[in-house]
């Protein structure tokens, strides 16, 4: 296990000295207005808007799994992904044109030592 995070960080370490930023792919690129659209659906029950709320969900649980096997931490301090939606979903209304995966960083930056 420690060898596949290894393996993770140096290709994080690597990416950092490529020409590029590093590409944010799916649910991380929607905006923040998008997800508080899909949270409010969600909330109201619509059945669409809660196939879309869990594909967010699946998103941020594997990035957040990501992000905690390579830094060999729990990044969300024990804040379960229901809970971490919902502070998102905080965030996302101070900042409605931001990026989702802005919004969970800034979230997993909060709760944790991650800069």
């Amino acid at each position: 296990m420690r060898i596949i995070n290894l393996c993770f960080l140096l290709l994080l370490t690597t990416s950092s000295f490529a020409q590029s930023p590093p590409a944010v792919v799916g649910y991380g690129v929607k905006s923040c207005e998008t997800y508080l659209f899909t949270y409010q659906g969600w909330e109201q029950g619509d059945e669409e808007w809660i196939d879309e709320y869990l594909r967010y969900q699946d998103w941020l649980a594997g990035m957040v799994t990501g992000l905690s096997l390579a830094t060999d931490m729990d990044v969300l301090k024990g804040v379960d992904i229901k809970g971490a939606m919902r502070r998102i979903r905080l965030i996302c209304d101070e900042k409605p044109g931001d990026d989702f995966f802005t919004a969970s960083m800034g979230l997993i930056r909060t709760l944790s030592s991650l800069q």
